[in-house]
């Protein structure tokens, strides 16, 4: 068994099954129907790539490992995700700005990660691409539209980003597993992702007619288990029936 490929994909997975899990809780909630059902429909989109992921962990865990006991039974400092993709859904504005700030890095890791020696991710990156392009122009569309829409959905949008551009560096950091992975050929040296990335969130900003932020200073964590304060309540919902009823089957 190959640890820190595991925790590579971790790594990955994590972020999808997190934000997935953000962005279910809006279910019936949206601000349009039509809004609504795209934003559940990203949601789903998340959750599968996840389940191909932890499919894949799984059976390199081998044993009695699922992708139930992989999504299920870990503790808060298991998982690896972001911090990014566990901040709160605190208003539309807020949404949509989280899920661009992270669409636009993810397509960019899957764009390289369709190139991995490791077959079962490369496959699975293809796989996703085409889904994640819909979500970049999704996001897109509504940072411009918020942006350059009313006073006040462009005061939000704004301060959405400025609140959450703390989170963005993270996206960057090189883990000990990514490093290993990149000399193996099977990861991404998402280091090398950062120019592009700000280049593509700081072009749709200007056309949005916002400000890209200037930190000094990021929160960073997630990526090594020490996540923020919302991370239990998240785990307690995604957990719940599993733990409540432990070896269910439906």
């Amino acid at each position: 068994m190959n640890e820190s490929l595991i925790q590579y994909i971790f790594g990955i997975a994590d972020n999808a099954l997190i934000l997935g899990q953000r962005l279910g809780e809006l279910c019936g909630h949206g601000p349009t129907l039509e809004t609504d059902i795209a934003g559940t429909n990203i949601a789903l989109d998340l959750l599968g790539q996840t389940r191909s992921y932890y499919q894949y962990v799984a059976q390199l865990q081998g044993g009695v490992a699922t992708e139930d006991t992989v999504a299920f039974l870990r503790l808060e400092r298991d998982y690896k995700n972001v911090l990014l993709v566990e901040q709160p859904n605190t208003d539309f504005a807020y949404v949509m700005a989280r899920q661009f700030l992270f669409d636009q890095f993810h397509l960019l890791l899957l764009e390289k990660l369709q190139f991995s020696q490791d077959e079962t991710l490369a496959a699975i990156a293809k796989k996703s691409i085409k889904e994640v392009s819909y979500h970049v122009r999704f996001s897109s569309d509504w940072v411009r539209r918020l942006g350059d829409g009313t006073d006040e959905s462009h005061e939000r949008i704004q301060e959405a980003i400025c609140h959450l551009w703390q989170f963005t560096e993270e996206l960057f950091e090189m883990t000990q597993a990514d490093s290993e992975m990149v000399v193996q050929g099977i990861g991404v040296d998402v280091s090398q992702l950062k120019k592009a990335y700000h280049q593509n969130v700081s072009e749709v900003l200007s056309e949005a007619t916002l400000k890209t932020p200037v930190l000094e200073f990021f929160q960073k964590g997630g990526k090594t288990g020490r996540h923020s304060e919302h991370m239990g309540y998240i785990l307690t919902d995604l957990q719940y029936m599993q733990r409540t009823f432990p070896n269910m089957t439906w």
